[in-house]
């Protein structure tokens, strides 16, 4: 591998280790139940918090409240991977590395 070649990879190392973080400190926020359950989340997949309108709290419809905070949690995830995907894409002109998102 030449010197020239080990720069580039070197640069790319550099500039895969500012994206990951730039993701970390990124967050995305997503609700459910037309805003009763929010969540955020950060491009790791690490929940910062879930909100719950206190006007959804009913002792007698916990199971539709845990059916709300799971879809929120879902989607969440869901959408920090695109995230991630996109932003590591944009990097590696959408060559797939092994180990990246």
């Amino acid at each position: 591998m030449s010197q020239f070649n080990l720069r580039q990879i070197q640069e790319l190392q550099a500039k895969l280790a500012k994206a990951q973080e730039e993701l970390n400190q990124t967050n995305i926020e997503v609700t459910a139940g037309g805003g009763a359950i929010k969540i955020v989340i950060n491009g790791h997949q690490q929940f910062q918090s879930i909100t719950i309108s206190p006007e959804v709290v009913n002792h007698e419809e916990v199971d539709f409240l845990q059916d709300l905070i799971l879809a929120a949690c879902n989607e969440a995830i869901l959408k920090s991977q695109e995230m991630a995907a996109q932003s590591m894409s944009k990097l590696t002109g959408g060559l797939k590395i092994p180990g990246l998102f």
